[in-house]
């Protein structure tokens, strides 16, 4: 199979598209970092460096000439920034990708979305595909959506390419420069000493890469599934923040670090200040209200429907993507 993935020269995509070559697929690569898309060359990529809020209709269709499955993994993923930033990220290319998929006939299209559509600052427990927060905590959670509620429509429009939507929480691996990263700056920043709320209590679901890719995989091969479904994945392993943390920075890194608790209001408002400071700076702040919220209140996902229609089991529990994630940290001088 020829398949397309977006995004390829960072995190969810770089890790795609290492493994499905390693599979023996051909790989059209697209991304906006040409160093590591010569990387990509010589693992046997075909790689387009393309910027893909400014790409013309053309440079789409180049994309997705001769390509079977496109594994859309491009997004601006951040807790902060412009409203229309995020609209053209997120909404517009997928609209504009999605399109011209279905135009062509492309047999499937995977959608990397966001268990972000979800969040509203109440604790969860089993949060199942269909649940929606009544207001959007930001606008990437906003724009995300929008890029789903396109993809509903090219699943009645366009009837022989199969859309599917995936929603990996909180991915973290090999070239990962969100999760895990940020907190390692954040440890050199206050000399070893992580504030969380309420001494990061929380119970979440995290997802290692290497299961999200192998999720879309799945997605791209899997029969009995209907255009225009949507799947959580998850590690299926949920936990406390804290006990992993303990079982990455202590017991894989050896790092000497103490958390601090702090209570959720204080640092909520700490929060809204430094928004409302950045409002007018128009730089990101330290810490937002999102970033706040996501480590205080309980957030686990249902894998009924992963298992059930999509067939999905991790390749890797926990403990084996904790060590795998340590190993990358320390070979690539992260740590």
């Amino acid at each position: 199979m020829r398949f397309l993935v977006t995004g390829a020269t960072s995190g969810l995509g770089r890790n795609a598209v290492e493994w499905l070559l390693k599979q023996g697929h051909q790989v059209h690569a697209t991304g906006r970092n040409n160093e590591v898309g010569k990387q990509l060359v010589a693992l046997g990529a075909t790689f387009t460096q393309l910027d893909l809020v400014t790409a013309s209709k053309m440079d789409y269709h180049q994309l997705l000439r001769n390509c079977d499955i496109v594994w859309h993994c491009a997004a601006l993923s951040s807790p902060w920034g412009n409203y229309e930033w995020f609209y053209q990220a997120n909404v517009l290319v997928t609209s504009q990708l999605a399109d011209i998929a279905g135009q062509l006939g492309i047999k499937r299209f995977i959608h990397v979305s966001t268990p972000s559509i979800y969040f509203d600052f109440k604790s969860h427990r089993h949060i199942s595909e269909e649940y929606r927060a009544k207001r959007f905590a930001n606008h990437y959670a906003d724009t995300k959506y929008q890029a789903e509620q396109h993809i509903q429509t090219c699943v009645t429009r366009y009837r022989e390419t199969v859309y599917l939507i995936l929603r990996p929480r909180g991915i973290f691996g090999p070239h990962d420069r969100v999760i895990i990263p940020r907190m390692l700056a954040l440890l050199k920043r206050t000399g070893g000493i992580l504030y969380l709320p309420a001494g990061g209590q929380a119970y979440l679901d995290l997802t290692f890469v290497l299961n999200v890719v192998y999720a879309l995989f799945v997605a791209s091969t899997q029969q009995q599934v209907l255009s225009g479904e949507a799947f959580n994945i998850t590690n299926q392993q949920p936990c406390q923040l804290n006990q992993l943390l303990k079982a990455l920075l202590t017991d894989q890194l050896q790092l000497d670090y103490k958390i601090r608790s702090l209570p959720y209001p204080l640092l909520y408002g700490i929060a809204t200040v430094l928004e409302g400071v950045s409002a007018l700076t128009h730089k990101e702040p330290l810490l937002t209200r999102y970033s706040v919220g996501t480590l205080y209140f309980d957030m686990t996902l249902s894998q009924q429907q992963a298992i059930e229609r999509l067939g999905y089991q991790p390749l890797y529990d926990l403990n084996e993507s904790i060590t795998l994630t340590a190993r990358w940290l320390q070979e690539s001088g992260m740590v």
